[in-house]
Parts: C-alpha cells; structure tokens; sequence
C-alpha cells in the first residue's frame, strides 16, 4: 500500500508539471504566437493605469524578452522557491510557494488564494457531506423498495435534481426562506453561525448532485442485488440487513466513491455558479472577477490549485478502493 501511495504521488506531481505546462502555453506562448509585443502583453497584465516602469518590471517579472523555455523554467522555480519583483517603484519579494504577484490588484496571488481557500472549503465539505449522505440513502431505498410510491417519489425529485441549475435553485431557496442570511463566518469565529449562513447554499448545490448519486445508487444496488454472490448470502441464511448493506451496497459504492471523489475535488476548485449566485467570496468567485479584470496571474493561480485539488482526490478514491471493495487489488 506504502509503495502504491509513493508511485500515485510522484505520478501527480508530474501531472500537476504537465497542466503548469499547459497553463502556461496559453497565457505565455499564445499570446506571443499570435504577435503580441512584450510590451503589449505587459499592458494586459498592468490593466489600463500603465507607466513605462510597471510595463518594464511586468516584462521583467515575467521575462517576456527571454526564450519561452527560460519562461517557464523561472514560472516553475518562482511557484517552488520564491522570486522577487517589481513594480515599478520598488522590489518586493514573494516566499514559496509563490503563485505570481497581481499587478492590478498590487497584491501576492498565493495570499489571495489562501484567503478565499476556507469559504470554497467551507462550501465543498458541507454540501459534499449532504449529497453523499441523501444522494445514497435514497438510491438504496429506492432499490430495496422498487416499483413503490417511495421509488418513485425518490426518482422524481432525482429527475428535477438533475435538471434544475443551481443558479435557479438557489435563488428559489432564498425566495423561500425569506430574510436567511448566506454571508460566509469563519468556523473558527462561530461554528454555529456558520453552518447556519451556509446552509442554503449546501442544499442549492447538494440538490443536483444528491440527485445523481441517487440514480447510481439505485442502479447499482439493484445489479447487486441479482449477483450470485447476493443470492448465495440469502440462500445461506444470512439477515436481509447484511445481505443489504454489507453485500450489495458495498459493491455499489465503487462507481459512487470514484465519482465523488471527482465531484468533490472539482468543487474544492471554486463553486463557479454558487459562488457567484450567492456572493460568496470564494475560489470561483475569485477565477470570475479575474477574468473580468485579465488579471492572468491569479487566473493561472486559481486553475492550478483547481489542478491539485482535482489530482489529489483521485489519489485518496484510489486508495480508497481497497477498503470499500475488497476484491478491488492495488497492482
């Protein structure tokens, strides 16, 4: 299992290098194949209150007049040991992992980056522990009571899950519970107030995951429950129970721990639609105000977080496998 771990970790490093690669030949190398100027690709990170000193340090800091490879390789080193900067007027140094510095802003991207962190965090945990929970508990009684008012009660609220947005669920949530505040508090400031802020953007967005997990749910268990391994269980004696949740819906949490893990991961990125539906100062909320403003640096910094976030779930599924299933082998 130790090596297995160690093997998946190098691996998602050198894909994380991969998608810095990529992330950087579309904010570095197509500009300049479509014919940018140094100067002119500085003006896009400068915005419009331009001087030839913050264009020069721009040029400087992102070494728009060496070779593309030199490019990359200072990215690279900046993010691992640090670089210091300009801009314009004085030098300002950035510890590792440094992600870039926002010449619009005038702030570090990495610090930004840490700020917004815990309300996407925030968002990702609580919505991710309501999909999982109802998502699965109502495949599982669909399944066990199929054909049943329940089953189909379940699946048409699934259905609607699954084609309602969250940017209309949301606002229909608001609409109902009238004057509910959904302001982010920190946990640590007050863990009650902050559950209590966060819950209707958990239910807006658990609503159309819950209700994907609860067809998979329902589809899985209902093959398990016609496997030979199920039957031969019931022949034996063993409670319906067991056979219930020890067989069958174990072997059909195998796809819905592999899609949670992406789901899970992905969201951890930035809640793009929530976010921005509820005003919440995360991630997302973050990644769209950059792109309104061409601030490429935080941009570039919020897709490779988005990046770690996305590889470090698939390692954590992977090694969850072994638990869940246990004819799942690590080769």
């Amino acid at each position: 299992m130790l090596t297995y771990i160690v093997r998946r970790l190098l691996a998602a490093v050198g894909l994380l290098l991969v998608i810095s690669l990529i992330t950087f030949w579309i904010f570095f190398v197509l500009p300049q194949w479509a014919g940018q100027t140094p100067q002119s690709m500085a003006a896009g990170y400068v915005g419009r209150q331009q001087n030839p000193a913050a264009l020069q340090a721009v040029i400087d800091h992102f070494g728009f007049d060496k070779p593309l490879f030199v490019q990359y390789f200072d990215y690279i080193v900046g993010i691992v040991g640090g670089r210091t900067y300009s801009d314009g007027v004085s030098l300002i140094h950035c510890n590792a992992p440094c992600f870039g510095y926002s010449f619009k802003n005038f702030e570090q991207v990495w610090p930004t980056l840490l700020s917004r962190a815990p309300v996407t965090l925030s968002i990702a945990i609580g919505a991710g522990v309501l999909w999982l929970v109802f998502g699965v508990l109502s495949g599982v009684i669909s399944a066990v009571r199929k054909g049943s008012i329940a089953d189909r009660a379940s699946m048409g609220i699934a259905l609607a899950g699954v084609a309602l947005p969250v940017y209309f669920v949301g606002p229909l949530l608001e609409a109902l519970t009238g004057q509910w505040s959904t302001k982010y508090v920190p946990f640590l400031s007050n863990p009650l107030q902050w559950a209590q802020h966060l819950l209707i953007p958990w239910i807006a967005l658990a609503f159309g995951y819950a209700a994907l997990y609860a067809r998979m749910t329902r589809a899985g268990m209902l093959d398990a429950l016609n496997e030979d391994f199920v039957r031969t269980a019931r022949a034996k004696g063993v409670k319906e129970r067991k056979v219930l949740y020890k067989h069958a819906l174990r072997s059909a949490l195998t796809p819905i721990i592999t899609i949670f893990g992406m789901d899970l991961g992905t969201v951890l990125g930035g809640a793009v639609l929530l976010e921005v539906a509820f005003s919440l100062p995360g991630l997302g909320l973050l990644a769209v105000n950059s792109i309104q403003q061409d601030d490429f640096p935080v941009i570039m910094g919020v897709t490779l977080i988005a990046a770690f976030f996305i590889v470090v779930a698939n390692i954590v599924v992977d090694v969850l496998y072994a638990f869940v299933d246990p004819r799942v082998r690590l080769s």
